[in-house]
């Protein structure tokens, strides 16, 4: 048996857990047929199980058990009492779905899964499920498949290393977070783009970048990565060409809701732009430990927090333009995994959000970047563990719940070994010697595509301090070394 179909089967096994994780949310409470019936979480089931999955209440919440289209409806929040709640401008909070137009449509076609299913059990002695679990299992199976894929293209990118690919079909992240939400499609995207480009495809890494941004919009900070090592490299032509492919592939799956629905298709940028610092952050941390209320501590009801979007922006560029330092600078050309890894784990920890589920974008690359496969077992059940007094801190029962500082000290706990990777892969792109995937030299960048053993060839305008310390030193000498027109001449 190859390689691949050994981790298939590993990611299989897997999988199953993640479903059975679930299935304490997803039995059936009622009587009559699918459409009547609910998934039971009567006393907060879905936190002492830790259970608890974005998919069933969003079945709800977001109109997909009235069928209807994602985007084109919407509805009004309200209070415990049911009361309309108003906006900080004296406006009605109106909703509509709150994902990149790829996910949204993908919960569309998995609750027509899920009707269908409910149709047929009515004329055909099939088992009557409740229709939300019907859901919940439709997008399981397409995001089981996805991470299948996820896994597929991590062993394509491994190189030598295939049985690295192992650690990300084993992930305990899996255990908890392949089935809490969607993020599974954009995994699949963004690897599948990676390995496009390690096969010298550009123009389908674009393609597959863009889905995945049109799924979840952090694929699109491959493209940077991509482009920094252009700029170093001098081959510039196929990262324009990925970029392209990429812009027009976003623009093409959403333009039209976009055209049509453009109320509902910006919800997705308006949520993000009001959102607080969220409980999984570094700020709540803070927050947390210090008593400190916070960037902005007396907002109105969905009134952005300008202050801290600012300070997460301003974190974030930051952490950009150091990476591309790196990047530009560095003695030997970083590999795609290292950047791609640094970047995303950037976003994530100077972001307002990190959403549990976020953590299965880091998997893959931190398998391709640092393939250290105690440390990186390490972190992921660190990671997978915050679930737990994640849920329990949300509980509301007093005699059974846990105080808000466990759950963020084991937030910062998962932070800290987000950095210990940082740093260690950063130190393996100044010392490349310690790199296990470059092997003592004999291998360059598995994941390279065009740039793999491709020389150092920075363009003219690019300033002598943003050039890759080897030639900084090879051309020192030079500049240094006297003509022999000039030899012992004094001026």
């Amino acid at each position: 048996m190859t390689p691949l179909r050994v981790m298939l089967l590993i990611a299989l096994v897997f999988l199953a857990l993640g479903w059975s994780t679930k299935a304490a949310c997803l039995q059936s409470h009622g009587t009559g047929p699918g459409d009547e019936r609910v998934a039971n979480w009567d006393n907060q089931r879905a936190y002492y199980e830790l259970c608890y999955s974005d998919t069933v209440p969003l079945y709800g919440a977001e109109l997909l058990s009235q069928g209807k289209f994602p985007y084109k409806s919407s509805w009004v929040e309200t209070d415990a009492n049911g009361a309309p709640q108003i906006r900080y401008d004296g406006r009605i909070a109106v909703r509509y779905m709150e994902y990149p137009v790829l996910t949204g449509v993908y919960q569309y076609v998995s609750m027509a899964i899920a009707k269908t299913y409910t149709a047929l059990s009515k004329v055909a002695p099939l088992p009557v499920v409740a229709e939300v679990v019907m859901f919940f299992n439709a997008a399981a199976l397409g995001l089981a498949l996805a991470w299948l894929a996820t896994v597929w293209a991590t062993s394509g990118l491994a190189g030598r290393r295939i049985w690295d690919a192992a650690l990300v079909a084993a992930s305990p992240l899996v255990i908890f977070q392949i089935f809490t939400n969607f993020d599974a499609l954009a995994t699949a995207f963004a690897m599948g783009g990676l390995l496009a480009w390690a096969r010298r495809r550009p123009r389908l890494a674009g393609v597959l970048i863009g889905l995945g941004a049109a799924a979840k919009l952090y694929p699109l900070l491959f493209l940077g990565v991509l482009l920094a090592l252009a700029v170093r490299s001098g081959r510039v032509r196929g990262a324009l060409h990925t970029a392209l492919a990429a812009a027009v592939t976003w623009l093409v799956v959403n333009l039209p809701v976009m055209v049509f629905y453009p109320r509902g298709w910006s919800e997705f940028f308006r949520l993000n732009t009001r959102r607080g610092d969220d409980m999984d952050s570094l700020y709540n941390v803070v927050k947390s430990f210090t008593g400190w209320r916070g960037f902005d501590p007396t907002l109105g009801f969905w009134e952005p927090p300008i202050v801290l979007n600012t300070v997460v922006a301003i974190l974030f560029g930051l952490a950009c333009v150091a990476i591309v330092y790196i990047a530009l600078t560095a003695p030997q050309r970083p590999r795609v995994a290292q950047l791609a890894f640094l970047v995303v784990a950037a976003f994530l920890l100077t972001n307002k959000v990190w959403s549990p589920q976020f953590s299965l974008w880091l998997v893959p690359l931190a398998v391709l970047a640092a393939p250290h496969r105690r440390l990186l077992l390490t972190w992921m059940t660190i990671d997978a563990l915050v679930w737990v007094p994640r849920m329990y801190y949300l509980y509301g029962n007093p005699n059974r719940s846990l105080p808000e500082q466990w759950f963020t000290a084991t937030v910062l706990f998962r932070d800290i070994a987000v950095m210990v990777l940082c740093v260690l892969i950063i130190r393996q792109i100044y010392r490349p010697g310690e790199d296990l995937v470059r092997w003592h030299g004999r291998i360059d960048d598995p994941a390279g595509g065009v740039y793999d053993r491709a020389p150092d060839a920075p363009p003219g305008w690019l300033p002598g301090w943003l050039r890759p310390l080897s030639t900084r030193r090879t051309a020192e000498p030079a500049q240094r070394t006297p003509s022999p027109a000039t030899a012992g001449r004094v001026e």
